[in-house]
């Protein structure tokens, strides 16, 4: 029987980095550094494709995972599940577009969609890490180890 458990951290590793990807790369586009933008928004589809390849493997073996939170942090904690499910479907073909977009130098149109990928983009990664945390730490059912 594999082990999937690792799953998880490598999918909220891989979301953090891209989230400070992307942060970093808006910053530098800011500041007129294209070739280090462009080598931080590559970098960051790259972790956000591992991503999306390493949680679809997880969950095709593993299924949904309960969130076990009761009270009030359920809707909350739902609320950002959606939100987060319904925004990554729409990112998915704004970041392809976006990227292309930049490949083909066509920077007008680039930074013309850029500005809708930016924040979704960041609001996705940001939030994957949220929902990590508070499924598999925060509000995670009690462990037993046997022999403690």
């Amino acid at each position: 029987m594999t082990d999937y458990t690792i799953f998880p951290v490598i999918n909220a590793t891989l979301n953090g980095t891209s989230a400070v990807l992307i942060a970093t790369g808006r910053i530098l586009i800011g500041r007129g550094r294209v070739m280090a933008h462009r080598a931080c928004m590559i970098a960051a589809v790259v972790c956000s494709s591992a991503f999306l390849v390493s949680y679809l493997w997880y969950h095709a073996h593993v299924g949904s995972v309960r969130f076990p939170g009761q009270g009030m942090v359920r809707p909350v904690y739902f609320a950002i599940l959606i939100s987060h499910t319904l925004l990554a479907l729409v990112v998915v073909p704004l970041v392809i577009v976006t990227l292309v977009r930049a490949l083909r130098a066509r920077f007008d149109r680039h930074r013309a969609i850029a500005r809708w990928t930016y924040p979704i983009w960041l609001y996705v990664s940001v939030t994957g890490v949220v929902i990590y945390v508070m499924l598999y730490h925060l509000y995670a059912a009690p462990r037993i180890v046997a022999g403690f």
